[in-house]
């Protein structure tokens, strides 16, 4: 099975790519895409920069470049104080946008066309293991433009998804293009901070180094068994 992995950051690329035999980059319109081997399955990673813009220019030129058979996208996400506290994987079962509007006849959070939440059953089926790995949480991610650092933020996107269990800034855009082009897709992520707690940037920061890794073993136990 060919894999595509992409993430928004330079330190999650770097873990990722530690675990991938046989690399070879390409690069193709400004971004720069690895191809190697895991655990007997081709894997091409990629580094989208922040964001949605970001995220869907990457997600497109993998597609169309490399015609991965299932897109997993992972990294580091906020929490919204619920289930899923700090250092939990996260996988999502659906992902909706909490910055959207795209008038009447649309729900808040749903890009005219396109239903109102995007879900990951089909790219979860494949990957059987996922049911296998201890303490993964489940539930709703919430994907915008933005940075939520604050509380009002924070409570603004429950208001609209109550049942959300983290933030996130690419994984929205990532699920349309994978959504409009019919390719099964997976979000799994690491909670790395809650918006809105005291030290809240403090948790950030601290955590580019044991958050990223996480999320990593976890790829990587999912593709190598």
């Amino acid at each position: 099975m060919t894999v595509g992995i992409i993430v928004a950051m330079k330190a999650e690329l770097e873990h990722l790519l530690s675990s991938l035999d046989n690399l070879k980059a390409t690069e193709i319109s400004g971004m720069e895409f690895h191809a190697g081997t895991l655990g007997g399955n081709d894997v091409v990673a990629m580094q989208c920069g922040i964001g949605k813009v970001n995220a869907a220019m990457g997600t497109m030129l993998m597609l169309k470049a490399f015609a991965p058979e299932l897109i997993i996208n992972t990294g580091i996400a906020g929490g919204t104080g619920g289930d899923a506290g700090i250092m939990d994987l996260v996988v999502a079962d659906e992902v909706a946008f909490h910055d959207v509007w795209c008038g009447p006849g649309n729900v808040r959070g749903q890009v005219q066309g396109y239903p109102p939440r995007f879900s990951c059953a089909a790219g979860n089926a494949i990957l059987q293991r996922l049911k296998e790995l201890p303490g993964l949480k489940h539930g709703l991610i919430a994907s915008g433009d933005m940075f939520v650092d604050t509380p009002g933020e924070l409570q603004r996107i429950l208001t609209m998804y109550p049942e959300a269990v983290a933030v996130d800034m690419e994984s929205g855009a990532i699920a349309q293009v994978c959504h409009r082009m019919g390719v099964p897709f997976t979000i799994l992520r690491v909670v790395s901070d809650y918006p809105g707690a005291d030290d809240h940037i403090e948790q950030y920061l601290g955590f580019w180094e044991k958050a990223p890794a996480a999320t990593f073993a976890a790829v990587r136990e999912l593709l190598e068994g």
